[in-house]
């Protein structure tokens, strides 16, 4: 028998933790209630976790400052933010920091477990092909997905786990035309139906990082009316 999985939700409205943590439980994953960021903070240093389902808006620390705070300590563990704030700004803030996915309140129950399984299976995908090729350089670009530590001419950063399992597969399938659909079923996880805008937010990201003007992509692709392409020939 295996353990079960581990998820942390942090959420201070008491009737929908609980009501989360009843029905992620009926999946059976093992679920812990945080009621403020203090308290999330305290509980992450004490313990191991598989996932975060973050609310924004939190006493002492908000949802991205604990989003900020996972990530420092690792990129890899999956962080899913749940709010009612529904602000492009807020998924692009949540991109930066390193957030996995967003899902917005009202949510239907289906839907956020069906984003909880394709996180956890992308994370469990992503450590079966850590050993295929670790380092890849296109460019002024050097990635290290053992490592997650990326270099883009004199700049240094580290992707997320997101970040690392979609442009693995961008390269895997390079001079490929990539669906959006097929980034949702292959690397996201989830039905392709949910959520396009999930993509289009992300490769915007991607640009941004890897590009060397985002508003002039050569790496990543746009392929009208069909999807997106990776490839090192710049003409």
């Amino acid at each position: 028998m295996t353990d079960k999985q581990k998820i942390l939700v942090v959420e201070d409205e008491e009737a929908l933790a609980f009501g989360i943590e009843f029905n992620l439980m009926q999946e059976g994953y093992s679920v812990t209630i945080a009621k403020d960021g203090k308290e999330a903070v305290e509980l992450i240093n004490a313990n191991t976790f598989d996932l975060f389902i973050l609310d924004i808006m939190l006493p002492y620390l908000d949802g991205f400052e604990i989003a900020q705070y996972i990530r420092e300590k690792d990129p890899q563990i999956p962080i899913l933010i749940l709010t009612a704030r529904t602000k492009k700004e807020d998924k692009i803030k949540g991109l930066e920091i390193g957030v996995d996915d967003y899902l917005t309140k009202p949510f239907h129950l289906e839907e956020l477990l069906l984003r909880i399984q394709g996180m956890l299976k992308r994370k469990s995908w992503y450590r079966e092909i850590l050993t295929e090729n670790p380092e890849y350089k296109f460019g002024k670009n050097t990635l290290n997905f053992s490592t997650f530590e990326c270099s883009h001419g004199n700049r240094q950063f580290r992707m997320t786990t997101q970040e690392a399992i979609t442009m693995k597969y961008f390269i895997e399938n390079k001079g490929k035309i990539i669906t959006r659909k097929e980034l949702l079923e292959n690397v996201w996880k989830i039905n392709p139906d949910v959520e396009t805008r999930t993509v289009d937010n992300f490769i915007v990201r991607l640009r941004k990082l890897f590009e060397n003007d985002p508003s002039e992509p050569v790496y990543i692709k746009s392929i009208r009316s069909a999807g997106y392409m990776f490839s090192e020939d710049k003409n």
